[in-house]
């Protein structure tokens, strides 16, 4: 037991039986002392938060993409509580940036530190430092479960799914046929073997080729082995598939056709029922894009990820969500519910790539969940590390509309979390952990930084309490 909660029970124990000594009214009865202690055992003391400690996983790379969205740094919060919870995302200086306005402050007050932190530093987050802002916001969020020894997905309304599935990054999942054999399939063999893995679609990227091996790309995106290094961060590993290496062409107009000739074999191997989808990641200006979305409308994609170049996003997929009738499911690299929140409300996208910790985290995603329950827009997640994918499983597990979430680990472990999430048949499946349900290895890691100055900004408080801009 924490010592202020051990004292405070302590002195209400005292209490307690000065007042049972009394007489009449005054009286207390063995049962209504034992509620009140009772309720007094399990109010949750304050855990301030003490310090910010930043760790590079074993994977890092020194000139991989620590600085933007798709960071896999480990963020631990320390708690005068002794409980440490557990986050994933930004790099150190926007970290730093951001700690400033979370040491000192109660961790279970995740609103008002999200709004603090969003706030303080008076321009509106970019979103590198939104990204660092939900690396904080999912270990505070692991620090309220284990208080509470809940899994997460418990606090948000509980299970509205009792698995969520999945698709492979890299089309063809890990482990799912030796790598040998999986360089020399053709596009139809590794769709089918990735629906007999159990998997709900089999994902593709716009570089594509119809060819057989993988070493052109057959994988959707991860050359003949087919997948990253466990645990990688989701930017690596897909540049054979994208034929997107430094200095490398890209000839959109010529590889329409080529992705077409490639769907149709895919949907050969998926079947009739089976599902696909395709990520033109932003490769296609406008023109390109509807002739492709329509080109591919007979073979009924799952989805089409990120169609259009994200700074268009909102000028442009409604024009385009008028001329196809393929899913769109753009929004991998964007961030708060403000940039969802019109096309989502107009219905001209079908789902939301809202992604932890890039939309600011756990506090922002339930927010973004609501609004796409409202309109009845799916969510599908992309991967960024897997501390944050523990954090997909929790949210997606509570989210009532349609779901597919990015995986790429397969069965295999991450070689710092000695507990991460359940992975068989090509689902995700919820366990009883508390908090997000991973537990870290420090000893894999290599430490950083350690933050313990907290520097509030000008915020202001409103007469009724509320946070505001200075």
């Amino acid at each position: 037991m924490h010592p202020d909660r051990r004292a405070f029970t302590q002195s209400l124990t005292g209490f307690l039986g000065v007042l049972a000594a009394g007489s009449g009214a005054a009286t207390a009865s063995p049962a209504r002392a034992a509620a009140t202690l009772a309720r007094a055992q399990a109010r949750l003391a304050p855990a301030i938060v003490t310090r910010i400690r930043v760790f590079y996983p074993p994977n890092y790379n020194p000139n991989g993409p620590q600085a933007f969205p798709q960071s896999n740094m480990v963020v631990l919060v320390d708690t005068d509580a002794g409980i440490t919870g557990v986050g994933q995302g930004g790099s150190p200086d926007t970290v730093r940036n951001v700690a400033r306005s979370v040491i000192g402050k109660n961790a279970f007050d995740t609103e008002m530190i999200w709004q603090a932190a969003f706030m303080d530093g008076f321009y509106s987050p970019g979103k590198e430092r939104l990204h660092a802002i939900g690396a904080i916001d999912l270990a505070l969020w692991d620090i309220k479960g284990k208080a509470l020894n809940a899994p997460l997905y418990q606090l948000f309304g509980g299970k509205a799914r009792e698995h969520i599935e999945l698709y492979a990054t890299s089309g063809l999942p890990q482990g799912a046929v030796p790598p040998a054999e999986a360089a020399a399939m053709s596009l139809k063999e590794r769709a089918a073997a990735t629906m007999a893995a159990g998997y709900r679609v089999f994902r593709v990227d716009s570089g594509i080729l119809p060819s057989t091996g993988g070493a052109r790309g057959g994988a959707g995106g991860a050359g003949a082995a087919g997948g990253r290094a466990a645990g990688a961060p989701a930017g690596g590993g897909r540049a054979g598939g994208q034929g997107g290496r430094a200095g490398s062409v890209f000839d959109s107009r010529s590889r329409i056709p080529l992705i077409i000739q490639a769907v149709e074999q895919i949907r050969d191997g998926v079947g009739p029922n089976g599902n696909w989808m395709m990520d033109l990641h932003q490769k296609f200006d406008f023109h390109e894009a509807v002739e492709v979305c329509r080109l591919m409308e007979p073979y009924r994609p799952f989805c089409v990820e990120d169609p259009l170049r994200e700074e268009q996003f909102r000028t442009q997929l409604p024009k385009l969500r008028l001329l196809t009738i393929v899913p769109l499911a753009p929004g991998e690299e964007w961030g708060t519910r403000a940039d969802f929140s019109p096309l989502v409300e107009q219905r001209d996208i079908d789902f939301a790539r809202a992604s932890l910790p890039n939309v600011g985290g756990i506090t922002e995603m339930l927010k973004i969940m609501a609004v796409c329950d409202t309109h009845k827009v799916g969510i599908v997640p992309h991967f960024t590390g897997p501390i944050a994918t523990a954090g997909h499983m929790h949210t997606m597990m509570a989210f009532p509309g349609q779901v597919l979430m990015e995986y790429n680990q397969g069965d295999r472990p991450v070689p710092y979390l000695t507990e991460f999430v359940d992975c068989r048949n090509g689902k995700v499946w919820p366990n009883d952990r508390p908090g997000l349900g991973v537990s870290v290895d420090e000893k894999q890691l290599t430490f950083i930084e350690a933050m313990t100055e907290a520097g509030p900004g000008p915020t202001h408080r409103r007469p009724d309490g509320s946070l505001s801009h200075w």
